[in-house]
């Protein structure tokens, strides 16, 4: 019987998403975007205050996904992937801490530290991927992926509960009222960041990549290590055609993620429904993601995300006619059973395809694609809704980032070397 347990460093490894999670849920997705509005952008128009939100995650995302490759060819270089990570994570830890001093009114501080908060969250995920392959076997990645993903929407899922209850019922707490439990939530998250990204630190080795320095100019050899991956990219077929597949359906995932609470309020939905909803697919997503794991073991990491991306589709189809709360909590579970397994395997098949000793340049690639991957959804949504009058038959838009980046995906060639991607027969497309 295949062990499902995995080593310590594996689990420290796993407990880093455990720890940054805190902050996409409770800061990114959770009370950061209300409480600028409420609190921080107070008195500002509607329009200005959505202007200037949508400024500072563009600036945030467009910077890190032009760092990330050169970060990860510098960090390959150098050697020192832990303590870039560690780095990238204090920025992000301090900037979150910092925003419980900010003041209301103060919207550009709020605006300047959140920026770099999710520069640091972005930043430290580049070296915690590709520590992925120092920390398991190319038969162990969609299982240890897996449990990353899944440790991460517990521990963002548990924090964020605890958050919420806090700014429900403030005065339970000590709190003068919910924006100072608000507040105290950032404290929260730092800390959370901070202590549970410890055992990364402590456990998880990092295997020293032939050619690499420890010290020395790595920022010039960083450069040059990076022009020369984007000249190999070319040259390597399957890799190429599996990053421009991603491209396509993490679009697609990343536009339901980020269009699901204006889409419910746009067709009434109230504020409580939503931040429900939003903790539903956190706990579904949990077992999911570990349930998927399992799937790519049994039936093909390829397969399972091709079968995630399916019911994507059906869900995009199932927008379009939904009309109720009960609805949305319906497709919040389905998004948060698929979610993580399509998130985490695509992980684990893109580790199967990187060169040895180029695990952070390579992932730097795959990050920055990532990041990107909220250009075409919104962009296709925009232009179906102008062209139809119809913000519902907008989302049907979407199918076409799910099916032609499956399409994609199916014909990825992947060595026998590389383990069971594609299902039992390694190679197979």
């Amino acid at each position: 019987m295949k062990r499902y347990f995995v080593a310590r460093p594996a689990l420290a490894w796993a407990l880093y998403d455990w720890a940054n999670s805190a902050f996409a849920t409770t800061v990114m997705a959770g009370f950061f975007p209300t409480f600028f509005r409420q609190f921080w952008s107070a008195g500002a128009e509607s329009s200005l205050t959505t202007f200037r939100l949508g400024v500072i995650n563009a600036v945030a995302g467009f910077v890190i996904a032009l760092l990330a490759p050169l970060l990860g060819a510098i960090a390959d270089r150098g050697g020192h992937r832990k303590a870039f990570l560690l780095g990238w994570s204090l920025l992000g830890i301090a900037a979150t801490f910092a925003l419980y001093f900010v003041q209301q009114g103060q919207w550009g501080v709020a605006a300047a530290l959140f920026a770099l908060a999710t520069l640091g969250f972005n930043g430290g995920i580049v070296f915690y991927d590709s520590l992925l392959l120092d920390v398991a076997r190319p038969a162990e990645y969609d299982r240890v992926s897996s449990l990353g993903y899944a440790l991460g929407y517990l521990g963002g899922g548990v924090l964020f509960a605890a958050n919420v209850l806090m700014v429900v019922k403030p005065a339970l707490f000590g709190f003068a009222g919910p924006a100072d439990a608000v507040r105290f939530s950032f404290l929260m998250v730092a800390g959370w960041w901070l202590v549970f990204m410890m055992p990364l630190l402590l456990y998880v080795p990092e295997r020293l990549a032939t050619g690499a320095r420890r010290g020395g100019p790595v920022l010039l050899a960083g450069w040059r290590e990076l022009l020369a991956t984007a000249r190999e990219l070319g040259s390597q077929r399957a890799l190429l055609q599996f990053l421009i597949a991603y491209w396509l359906y993490i679009d697609g995932v990343n536009t339901v993620i980020k269009m699901a609470v204006d889409f419910g309020l746009a067709i009434g939905l109230e504020s409580a429904d939503l931040l429900g909803a939003l903790l539903l697919t956190q706990f579904v997503a949990f077992p999911a993601a570990l349930a998927f794991g399992r799937i790519g073991e049994r039936i093909g990491a390829r397969l399972a995300v091709l079968l995630g991306l399916a019911v994507y589709a059906g869900l995009t189809i199932g927008a379009f006619f939904l009309e109720s709360a009960t609805g949305f909590y319906i497709m919040a579970a389905l998004v948060g059973l698929v979610q993580g397994g399509v998130q985490s395997l695509s992980r684990s098949l893109f580790g199967r395809l990187v060169p040895a000793g180029k695990s952070a340049e390579y992932f730097g690639f795959y990050n920055m694609v990532g990041k990107f991957g909220t250009v075409l959804g919104p962009l296709l949504m925009g232009a179906t809704a102008l062209a139809l009058g119809s913000t519902r038959a907008s989302i049907l838009s979407l199918l076409v980032l799910f099916v032609v980046g499956a399409l994609l995906l199916a014909r990825v060639k992947f060595s026998q070397a590389s383990g069971p991607a594609s299902g039992h027969v390694a190679g197979s497309s």
